[in-house]
């Protein structure tokens, strides 16, 4: 089917809204689950699982009708859960507890804890957690080492054997390199609708490459310096502020785009003051991601590398499909800057309202 030039912007629009409308407003799923395994001297085990709670509870009701995690059924959870010793399949004693998410995260977080005994002479350890779809970390900390072995798995994957008795194998340090910039590019795309917006919003003011470079620098350089602050400590702002101003922050430059059409040099130093908003919101994903101690700078930087290439794969994306044909006609600014521009600013609105009621 041939789209013409006349009904590109009201296919554009249409596509918008389907992706808006078909996109979970929380933020980001990647880091919304972990696991913890921990194997001690008395051949115990203890397995925790950290997840999101309304999420959990959304996939229990789905499976059994459950209506709320107070509803918890071991049955219907240990369904997707499996752990096997050698060629032998274990069944934990099950906990639960809902309790705050970290650094003060508003959204709750459900703790599941398995626990048992290690069957006699059993040598390897696998796992596999069915209740999440999205990549999540397992550490793994044996008596017989100091050290924390460390395996990203995808929802419902199987681990790799991990010999009980035995230290960790020696860190790879190009499979780190790699996980942690697929994390940082899937991070804006697709699990980061928010900053994908932001981006947009930078691009549509002007679709000249160098007003265009201005803000991105400018946006890049600031969410990098606030990115490294907060991984090393030095700043820790709650995410009950920082994602509405997120959020409002998108609005902000949207609503920009309607009213003006083009780049003064203060709006480059705002995008500067919003980057140092957004690499708040990085490092609260990547928090929960969690980094290898040994292997600290290199997973920080190479997520911060997937993060650029994700931001300049929406923008090359949105040259192609609109700015290559369209940049140069009349009716540019009317028919895609505005309403695209629009729409992008009553999401924004619409993610700052949820995100201050939460």
């Amino acid at each position: 089917m041939r789209i013409s030039v006349r009904s590109l912007p009201s296919a554009l629009c249409a596509l918008f809204v389907a992706l808006v409308c078909g996109t979970p407003v929380h933020a980001h799923e990647i880091g919304t689950t972990r696991v913890s395994v921990a194997f001690h001297e008395d051949r115990t085990y203890d397995i925790e699982i950290v997840t999101d709670a309304a999420t959990l509870v959304e996939k229990l009701e789905a499976s059994k009708g459950s209506s709320a995690l107070s509803g918890f059924d071991d049955e219907t959870f240990i369904r997707r859960v499996k752990l096997t010793f050698d060629a032998s399949d274990a069944r934990p004693a099950i906990a639960y507890s809902i309790r705050s998410g970290s650094g003060d995260a508003s959204a709750a977080v459900a703790a599941i804890r398995l626990t048992g005994r290690i069957p006699p002479g059993a040598q390897h350890f696998t796992w596999s957690y069915g209740w999440t779809f999205a990549s999540y970390a397992m550490t793994i900390r044996s008596a017989a080492s100091a050290n924390v072995a460390t395996e990203w798995l995808e929802g419902g994957q199987r681990s790799t054997p991990f010999a009980i008795a035995s230290p960790p194998a020696a860190v790879d340090r190009l499979g780190i390199v790699w996980r942690y910039l697929t994390l940082g590019f899937t991070h804006i795309v697709p699990g980061g609708l928010d900053h994908v917006l932001f981006v947009l919003g930078i691009y549509l003011l002007s679709g000249r490459a160098r007003a265009v470079l201005w803000q991105v620098s400018a946006f890049t350089i600031a969410h990098s310096i606030t990115l490294g602050l907060s991984m090393y400590g030095i700043v820790a702002v709650s995410p009950k502020i920082v994602e509405p101003l997120i959020a409002l922050s998108i609005a902000y430059v949207a609503i920009e785009n309607v009213f003006r059409s083009d780049l003064k040099s203060w709006r480059v130093a705002l995008v500067f003051a919003f980057g140092l908003l957004h690499g708040m919101g990085f490092a609260g994903a990547l928090k929960e991601l969690g980094l290898p101690r040994s292997e600290f700078l290199t997973a920080l930087l190479t997520f911060n590398v997937g993060v650029e290439a994700g931001q300049l794969a929406v923008i090359a994306a949105a040259f192609v499909l609109v700015g290559w044909h369209c940049a140069d006609r009349v009716w540019y600014r009317s028919r895609i800057v505005v309403p695209a521009s629009t729409l992008i600013a009553c999401t924004a609105v619409y993610w700052t309202i949820e995100r201050l009621a939460l």
